[in-house]
């Protein structure tokens, strides 16, 4: 990761730090947010968001900072509901054993409603935007991490566990449950940097091939990562009999299918680099394609 990202990430996690005020009910409630909320991570979403704004309007990046918070609360809500035992039922999570384990269930399940309620107040008490982005942030968002987008694609996956499911079938999951919210990290950027349509568009069919780049090699890593670099075990896919891009397509086909996806965002980048400077996003679609973990 170059100098600038690194720049960019560091600026985001003192903002983190900031963001959870100290509670007045007396309450474990923050500590168990800020538990999830810090836990590490790629931080890959909000980085995302910001280095699409960064490339459009390099002057207007501040004005991303609190929608990309929102964006990793949002994210980290749905990582504290999905290890609990009525979902995925895991006990470590980035290495670390998951909200529930530490806090119980009870307060996992405050915490993700927590998280989730407080990244609409982010975006919405956010003075460097007008009301016009954002209403349309937040509307935006809703959809994203709704029943239309992560929550629905959950749902789908929940209810196609334990059966055989076409490619159509998990394809739609994951364009839902793991795709809108990085499809949202590009989009909320062009909505605040306020760029024509058509230049939208082809950020958009950018982020949805990370999106499916981002998936199939999750789906890789459960084959042939280290437990220890991507924080639970490996194999659980195949053991939990789960669809996935390796188990429906095998691991060759699967890898041809992540390289046509890169091929094409790398062609995407390409295009508007006679235009922008395109070194951060070239990164992080390295960084989708060949992560560890």
């Amino acid at each position: 990761m170059n100098h600038s990202l690194n720049n960019i990430l560091e600026a985001f996690n003192h903002m983190i730090n900031d963001a959870i005020e100290d509670s007045t009910l007396n309450t474990n409630l923050e500590k168990s947010m800020r538990y999830s909320l810090e836990a590490g991570g790629k931080r890959i979403r909000p980085l995302l968001l910001l280095s699409t704004l960064k490339m459009l309007q390099p002057e207007s990046i501040e004005k991303g900072m609190k929608t990309a918070l929102a964006l990793e609360m949002i994210h980290t809500y749905s990582l504290i509901h999905d290890d609990l035992p009525a979902m995925d039922d895991d006990n470590l999570r980035r290495g670390k054993p998951t909200n529930h384990k530490v806090f119980g269930e009870w307060l996992a399940i405050l915490s993700g409603d927590a998280l989730l309620t407080k990244a609409f107040e982010i975006i919405a008490s956010d003075d460097t935007n007008s009301a016009e982005v954002k209403i349309k942030l937040v509307q935006l968002l809703g959809q994203a991490s709704g029943h239309l987008g992560m929550v629905g694609g959950q749902t789908l996956d929940m209810q196609s566990e334990n059966q055989p499911i076409s490619l159509p079938t998990l394809e739609k999951i994951h364009s839902h449950k793991t795709g809108a919210l990085i499809r949202f990290a590009v989009e909320a950027a062009t909505i605040i940097a306020q760029i024509p349509q058509e230049l939208s568009q082809t950020l958009i069919r950018f982020a949805e091939h990370l999106g499916v780049i981002f998936q199939i090699k999750d789906d890789l890593l459960d084959v042939y990562g280290e437990a220890t670099e991507i924080g639970k075990p490996v194999g659980s896919d195949i053991t939990n009999h789960k669809g996935t891009y390796v188990t429906l397509l095998g691991q060759q086909n699967a890898e041809k299918e992540l390289s046509q996806h890169v091929n094409k965002a790398e062609s995407i980048l390409k295009d508007l680099s006679t235009s922008y400077h395109t070194n951060d996003l070239k990164v992080l679609l390295d960084l989708f394609h060949q992560r560890h973990h």
